[in-house]
């Protein structure tokens, strides 16, 4: 049940978006052992002055193919992070040649409790999803 958020500067096409959308999924499909139809992505496009992308200092050049991939997570072993984050750049790398340099994730854990799927109900914790 991750939530992936996908922010880029503006002026992909849409097939490019799609086939990243679809990288990342099937990546944290394999990664994260996630359910049928276990998809909530959202792609948020930027001109260039609404994004600052810097380096702490470990010397990455930044580029207008730049991807911020912020996922909204129950807790993942540090092993399946890792490979998620490995795989995602290289995948990424591999199918539309965006540097691994452009690519930075961020993952933030929750839990079920967290979540409403619609209704206003918390369907993890009423029995209608495990």
């Amino acid at each position: 049940m991750p939530l992936m958020r996908i922010d880029m500067y503006r002026g992909r096409s849409k097939s490019a978006i799609k086939q990243i959308l679809d990288i990342t999924y099937q990546v944290a499909t394999e990664e994260f052992h996630l359910l049928p139809r276990d998809r909530y992505q959202i792609v948020t496009q930027h001109d260039p002055e609404e994004m600052i992308i810097e380096d702490v200092g470990l010397g990455f050049q930044r580029t207008h193919d730049f991807l911020m991939i912020s996922l909204t997570s129950s807790p993942r072993k540090v092993e399946d992070k890792q490979r998620f984050y490995q795989r995602v750049v290289a995948e990424l790398h591999d199918q539309t040649g965006i540097a691994p340099a452009d690519v930075m994730i961020n993952i933030t854990p929750n839990t079920r409790e967290d979540w409403s799927f619609g209704d206003g109900e918390a369907q993890f914790l009423n029995g209608k999803l495990n």
